[in-house]
């Protein structure tokens, strides 16, 4: 009888007519590792944009919903200070220091020039407030403060802005200053901006300064006016940052959400300020017009595991690598279907997070996007030491 147990355990699932388990037994979606691959092309034509290169993106997923010359290098003016915000802000995230650190303005921050508070040397002034001033106003004393505050110099925070740029992938990009005044070989794009705008944007405290309209410092005897015309005059408006100069001209990265539509517009070289906001606001009414975000639910005859043959374990849970939503033009949400791969055998070992299948989103015939299924957890190998094992816990139980 025993050794008739043991045997059983080293038998595939098959053999022993193992069914599976239902969908409600395991969860379908990981929130912790969901990456939506999500990819739309961008519409045919031009838009009504008065500027030299100019991107429309959607934040989570960063797919690109229109752009005209979005690549080409241009002096990024105050958007500069997009990166000065998230390194400051990742440097908070990670308990580097607080809002409330009081920070000593330098001599190289007082001398900044052009948008300021007028910090004085030695004037100390909290973490908080220099975000304020750099988020609201765009001040570039204060965003110098910042920058000295986190990487301990002006050179070595030059250096980080930089590193930054280039794990994001920011190819067109290089920083000179952490406040945008215009210097030779200080450059970015359109594509590059957008990119570093929904990193920022992944921060979600940045909106507590990126959305005030008006603001004051030193008890009241700084104002501080929100330069993005948009927080106040645009529905669902969260940001995100202005820029002028007279090698940059005036340009813009702004940001706003919609039914949980969240989109980032970036304008560069318009001639006016106008120009910039009508430009930017194009874009945007575009992105809220043509497209949503679906919400996408399994199937429910998706498996929640799979039959695994020779392992410890008669199956592997499984998990689907969706967000749960997906980027579609407006109205064909209804119209989705997921047809889901999963491989047809499976033996030990298996590797938790090993991919085991996947799903591919399909819109009227196409296929619009994907995800991977992978293994919830590693199944190793049965062998004579574990199925003894196994076996004594058996007959442990049925004594």
């Amino acid at each position: 009888m025993a050794l008739l147990l043991f045997c059983s355990l080293l038998l595939p699932l098959s053999v022993l007519g193992y069914e599976g388990v239902t969908t409600t037994d395991f969860p379908l979606l990981d929130e912790e590792t969901a990456q939506p691959t999500a990819g739309i092309a961008a519409p045919e034509g031009d838009l009504a944009v008065a500027a030299k290169s100019a991107i429309l993106l959607e934040q989570s997923t960063g797919t690109v919903l229109y752009e005209m010359d979005a690549d080409v290098q241009m002096p990024p003016a105050s958007i500069t200070k997009v990166m000065t915000l998230l390194l400051v802000m990742e440097a908070i995230d990670a308990g580097k220091f607080g809002y409330d650190d009081q920070v000593s303005a330098s001599e190289y921050a007082c001398a900044m020039g052009g948008s300021q508070i007028w910090l004085e040397p030695g004037e100390t002034m909290t973490v908080d407030e220099l975000l304020k001033a750099t988020a609201i106003s765009s001040a570039n004393d204060a965003a110098a403060a910042l920058g000295e505050y986190v990487a301990g110099s002006p050179d070595a925070f030059i250096n980080m802005m930089n590193e930054r740029a280039a794990q994001l992938g920011m190819k067109n990009t290089h920083f000179v200053n952490p406040n945008g005044l215009d210097a030779e070989g200080h450059v970015s794009s359109a594509r590059d901006i957008a990119i570093m705008s929904c990193e920022l944007l992944k921060h979600p405290d940045i909106t507590k300064y990126s959305t005030v309209w008006m603001d004051s410092l030193r008890g009241g005897a700084t104002q501080l006016v929100n330069t993005n015309k948009l927080v106040r005059f645009y529905e669902g408006a969260t940001g995100l940052k202005t820029g002028t100069t007279d090698g940059a001209g005036s340009c813009l990265s702004a940001s706003a959400t919609r039914g949980g539509l969240s989109l980032v517009a970036v304008v560069m070289g318009c001639e006016t300020s106008n120009d910039r906001f009508a430009s930017a606001r194009t874009l945007l009414d575009y992105g809220f017009a043509n497209y949503e975000m679906a919400e996408l639910k399994l199937p429910e005859t998706a498996p929640a595991a799979l039959k695994v043959k020779n392992g410890t374990e008669q199956a592997v849970q499984l998990v689907y690598q969706s967000s749960g939503k997906f980027l579609v033009k407006k109205g064909s949400a209804d119209k989705i279907t997921q047809e889901i791969k999963l491989a047809e055998t499976l033996t030990a070992p298996v590797e938790k997070g090993q991919k085991l299948g996947s799903c591919d989103i399909v819109l009227e015939g196409q296929r619009i996007g994907g995800y991977d299924i992978v293994a919830k957890k590693a199944v190793p190998k049965m062998d004579f030491l574990t199925g003894f094992s196994n076996l004594s816990k058996q007959l442990f139980i049925m004594k």
